[in-house]
């Protein structure tokens, strides 16, 4: 069994020397927000760091606030902490349902909405919430701050567009108009929720005074290299009145844009056929929560 490779811990208590630190490190320096896969990796010896920067003592990057336009979440919030956050559950349906499905309890316990995303995986349970709910992420690094959009955040399996020196420090979700809903639905391998999701699906749709559909979004998880946003699915939908052959057409359209490859855990032909069922059925309830009452989402 190989043993744990000796490594510098870092500590800072500003997102400024956390920077700094990345910076200057030599060799492999990693950032170290929930743990749940560095230390597993560091454990397996899958990777095999010089320094760990643990931003855990940075003051304020908890927290989830409603900021002016929307809501601004910090890249330390737990996932446990967005499942229980009203806030979240009232005006980002999609992003809180997929907070209740991410892993395990104690995974959750523990997991950072930065942490999600800094893995870059394309399976992330967070990512297609995301996505429909047009999210911003903050990103500091020796230049400074800026944001990244999320549909630019992902560049390949694993890989981010963040610099080595930059790190998360928060997402930001604008507040969506009166008749949107949204929702997420996944299935893993062992057919429940707190598996990794063999493919995940988020839907957004906003509906017009006359019950026409003004916009949708679908994007979906382990069916392409990234996260992936189904647009001409989405153009199929868009002025026109929801029927159920209107929302078949749209998930027979979004399976045929995925890239699905075939694993241990299913085929490629499987998560394409996944992907149709599981869009038609995150479609239609998205479109009944945008069909109830008008209220902030």
């Amino acid at each position: 069994m190989k043993r744990l490779r000796p490594f510098i811990l870092h500590q800072p208590s500003s997102v400024r020397e956390a920077v700094e630190l990345l910076g200057a490190g030599a060799g492999e320096t990693r950032v170290l927000a929930g743990g749940t896969d560095l230390l597993v990796d560091m454990k397996l010896v899958r990777v095999r760091p010089t320094a760990v920067v643990n931003l855990k003592r940075i003051d304020g990057l908890d927290r989830i606030e409603h900021v002016e336009g929307g809501i601004r979440i910090g890249s330390l919030a737990r996932v446990s902490a967005l499942e229980s956050s009203p806030l979240v559950r009232a005006r980002c349906g999609a992003l809180w349902q997929a907070s209740r499905v991410l892993a395990s309890r104690p995974v959750r316990n523990l997991a950072t909405i930065g942490g999600n995303l800094g893995r870059a995986s394309p399976a992330s349970d967070l990512a297609p919430p995301l996505i429909v709910h047009g999210a911003t992420i903050q990103v500091e690094g020796l230049e400074g701050k800026r944001p990244v959009p999320i549909e630019q955040f992902h560049v390949g399996p694993g890989v981010s567009c963040l610099a080595p020196h930059e790190i998360i420090t928060s997402v930001f979700l604008p507040d969506s108009p009166a008749r949107t809903g949204s929702a997420y639905r996944k299935l893993g391998k062992r057919g429940g929720g707190s598996d990794i999701a063999l493919v995940g699906v988020a839907v957004s749709v906003l509906l017009d005074d006359g019950g026409r559909v003004a916009d949708a979004r679908i994007a979906l998880a382990s069916v392409a290299p990234t996260p992936l946003r189904a647009r001409a699915a989405e153009d199929g939908l868009r002025g026109r009145m929801p029927s159920e052959e209107s929302l078949a057409a749209a998930a027979e359209a979004a399976a045929e844009e995925t890239r699905p490859i075939s694993d241990v855990r299913a085929s490629s032909s499987y998560r394409k056929s996944l992907a149709r069922v599981l869009t038609l059925r995150t479609l239609r309830d998205a479109l009944s929560l945008a069909q109830q009452e008008p209220s902030p989402r």
